[in-house]
């Protein structure tokens, strides 16, 4: 008689999902040790019958859109970056770095919307806050320290599911913050809290009550020491908002993105000012991110990079000395260390500025974190001005992408650039030629083909790295 075929074995990532037919120490997406455990055997799939519908299908233009338009939070700076506010029934997953900084500003989100929502006649007037990683009196003593106390905002420590649905039938809130997602855990999934099967199940019956009752849920969510978003990768694809709270432990900026929004624009960013009383928004951050002197140091190159939609001026710093090692030192902060090198390989290359013997050092002021190519003319002509010991105008600004070639490529937005670096006192732009178009395309009429004005400035356009470096070094 024939043996009968045993079902085969399956295993999967408890941090993202991965499947494999055998067991292994490592997971083979994320590299992560001892996460891969044996799965729950799969069930055959049904044929589903047609049941009842909850609501009758209706034209798209009968559907009623006042109940999901958005709401204000009170802070500006996170409204820019949702898009006007918070929208009933919708799910966001807030996502950062320990101690960046995320419960504080959830905190005081709650706190705001508690005291909003008072003037709103007819709406509930209550936010429940549900923190699985502190205590109650933890989170009260933060709420103090910020002055986030409102009768409004209700305060519960819970790490089941179960739990927290109870206290939602109790509260009724208008506002539900989880914090954090990967501490909340079911009896109705297996595993362990935190684990895919758990965080998968505790998200859809999150879900399922934001949508049922119009509650407006943020999720926290740990972050990998990758920077991604720790869990199944199903989580960001479930939620209707994603953001990444991002910023320098050791400095008070703060900086929040969406990667992920379905009611408003996804290249918006928002500024914070995390203190001991609490965090504000930054409507103007530009000045955090130079060093105000009065006369010109070798080595710094002012630049206009866009997060987003906003312009953000920067000041990049290099500091180029005599190596004692047989291997130069190449020291970066605040940029792209491969991005770096190879600005430094074409200076050599193109305009014979070598640094084979000598160390490299090049930062950003204020912590802020520049990854735009088109940093690179600003960071050629900084670390140009250190290797010569010859320092720039303090009214000079540089933008542009540098090639391999030498060449001086455009960028987006040149316009929206220099208009920012106007407002705060700039006379003098390096951009590359042909930055400065009208709508239809013709370039503005110029007495000198090499120099216009624009926005007050005198902007200097050019072709090639060795151009700017020469335009730029000779510019009053």
């Amino acid at each position: 008689m024939a043996k009968a075929k045993t079902a085969k074995a399956s295993y999967r990532c408890a941090e993202c999902g991965w499947q494999t037919s055998k067991w292994v120490g490592r997971c083979g997406e994320c590299q992560t040790w001892g996460t891969v455990a044996e799965a729950a055997s799969a069930t055959p799939a049904r044929v589903v019958a047609a049941g009842p519908v909850s609501a009758p299908a209706r034209p798209i233009g009968q559907v009623d859109v006042r109940s999901a338009q958005s709401k204000p939070t009170g802070l500006d700076e996170l409204d820019r970056v949702l898009g006007g506010g918070i929208v009933p029934g919708a799910v966001l997953l807030l996502a950062g770095e320990p101690g960046i900084g995320k419960s504080t500003l959830l905190l005081e989100v709650a706190a705001l919307a508690s005291t909003q929502s008072q003037d709103a006649p007819g709406e509930p007037k209550n936010v429940l806050y549900v923190t699985g990683e502190e205590s109650a009196e933890q989170v009260r003593l933060r709420a103090d320290r910020v002055g986030a106390i409102t009768d409004g905002l209700y305060l519960a420590a819970e790490s089941e599911l179960s739990a927290i649905l109870g206290h939602i039938d109790a509260v009724e809130p208008k506002l539900l913050v989880v914090d954090s997602i990967q501490t909340i855990g079911t009896a109705e999934a297996d595993g362990a809290p935190g684990g895919v099967t758990q965080v998968r199940e505790v998200a859809a019956n999150l879900i399922r009550v934001a949508k049922e009752r119009g509650i407006t849920v943020v999720l926290v969510g740990h972050v990998t020491k990758e920077g991604a978003i720790a869990g199944p990768r199903l989580l960001e694809h479930l939620v209707d908002v994603v953001l990444y709270f991002e910023g320098d432990r050791h400095s008070r900026l703060r900086m929040i993105r969406a990667v992920k929004n379905r009611y408003g624009p996804t290249d918006e960013l928002g500024c914070f000012d995390l203190s001991e009383v609490g965090i504000v928004g930054l409507p103007d951050p530009s000045g955090l991110f130079l060093t105000r002197r009065d006369e010109a140091v070798p080595g710094t190159c002012v630049t206009v990079t866009l997060e987003g939609r906003r312009p953000l001026v920067a000041e990049v710093q290099s500091l180029v000395a005599k190596s004692h090692l047989p291997a130069p030192r190449r020291a970066t902060s605040g940029l792209d260390t491969s991005r770096v090198a190879m600005v430094l390989a074409v200076l050599a290359q193109r305009c014979k500025i070598s640094m084979h013997e000598q160390d490299v050092y090049v930062s950003t002021v204020g912590g802020v974190r520049l990854t735009e190519t088109s940093v690179d003319l600003a960071l050629a002509l900084a670390v140009a001005g250190a290797s010569v010991e010859q320092a720039l105008s303090t009214s000079l600004i540089a933008l542009g992408e540098v090639g391999l070639a030498g060449e001086v490529r455009v960028v987006p937005g040149v316009q929206r650039r220099l208009a920012e670096a106007a407002r705060l006192g700039f006379k003098h732009a390096v951009v590359p030629r042909g930055s400065l178009e009208l709508a239809d395309g013709s370039p503005l009429k110029r007495a000198d083909p090499q120099l216009t004005s624009y926005e007050g400035m005198k902007v200097m356009e050019v072709d090639s790295l060795k151009q700017a470096l020469q335009v730029s070094f000779t510019a009053p």
